[in-house]
């Protein structure tokens, strides 16, 4: 008797990246399926492997599929699609957090440091007096404290860094003063002097920061945003900068990705550009979290992972 079917669903490149580590997973699990890129038989098809690039799925042509296991941790462009009835599951790899904290603490501390007035700044000049405070006298303010914002609250902690914690719903996690509420979010903006936005991206969140919460930023303050680019109001965001408040902006995630070349972002002295590789998804470790979800719907057990419609995430 033949195993599932496996339909990986995303462009030609990612099927090559992910194919034999899918393969050594599956056989790690001992698991006797048909892997297969693309779906010419959707009817036939018990689980997807789904990034949603290129043209969009009609998930109702898969009528036997048991879930949809997503390939990387946002899933708020598969979550909203109406054609989309199974469960879905979104990625959790602690390769992903570990990544996440690595360019978070980077970026903390280049800032925090001062990096770039020496890095860019080589005139000639010996500006010894001009040393950087100690962590202990910054204040770093993470938004969303899910897994990826708590792998860097820890890795953060550490160094010494005053820490504040702001979501939707009540967290609690050592060595973070953890807020919530509109009250929290406005104290966390007014006292942090970096800003690292780790949010999903929900009806709730979308441009959750806009001119009015810039205007409660410090002066010259600092925002990272590793998270989701609809999290902020781009043309409140180039606004505020010319205002100093905040001073800088290190932008990892956008809108529109690739970012246009025409962006004003590019070209905004206190803007800083990274191209989403904050947390990337890497299939060597991720495949045996696709393939241990797809032992568990084989077993009848719950899934892991799995995305609460409503909430968005």
């Amino acid at each position: 008797m033949s195993g599932p079917t496996i339909a990986f669903l995303a462009d030609g490149p990612r099927w090559d990246a992910w194919r034999e580590p899918l393969s050594e997973a599956l056989r790690e699990a001992g698991l006797n399926v048909r892997l297969q890129f693309g779906a010419e038989a959707p009817s036939e098809v018990d689980y997807i492997l789904y990034a949603p690039v290129g043209q969009r799925v009609d998930f109702t042509a898969f009528g036997r599929a048991k879930a949809v296991l997503s390939l990387w941790a946002g899933v708020e462009s598969i979550v909203t699609d109406p054609t989309l009835t199974q469960p879905l599951c979104r990625m959790v790899d602690p390769t992903l957090a570990a990544g996440m904290a690595e360019y978070v603490v980077g970026h903390v501390m280049r800032h925090h440091l001062g990096t770039d007035s020496h890095v860019l700044g080589q005139d000639g000049v010996w500006r010894g007096h001009e040393a950087p405070p100690l962590a202990s006298s910054r204040t770093v303010g993470i938004l969303g404290l899910g897994e990826l914002g708590t792998a860097c609250a820890m890795a953060l902690g550490p160094l010494g860094f005053n820490l504040l914690g702001w979501s939707r719903r009540p967290h609690s996690i050592a060595g973070v003063n953890c807020l919530d509420g509109r009250e929290g979010l406005e104290h966390v903006l007014a006292a942090a002097d970096i800003v690292v936005t780790l949010l999903p991206l929900t009806a709730a969140t979308e441009n959750l920061l806009g001119a009015a919460e810039f205007a409660l930023m410090r002066p010259g303050s600092v925002i990272i945003n590793p998270g989701r680019g609809g999290l902020i109001d781009d043309a409140a965001l180039l606004a505020a900068l010319d205002m100093n408040r905040p001073g800088h902006a290190t932008l990892d995630v956008f809108r529109n990705e690739p970012l246009p070349p025409d962006h004003p972002f590019w070209r905004h002295p206190r803007v800083t550009v990274t191209p989403h590789i904050a947390a990337a998804t890497r299939p060597e470790t991720a495949a045996r979290i696709l393939v241990e979800n797809i032992r568990r719907g084989e077993a009848g057990e719950p899934f892991l992972n799995l995305v609460d419609r409503g909430a968005g995430y």
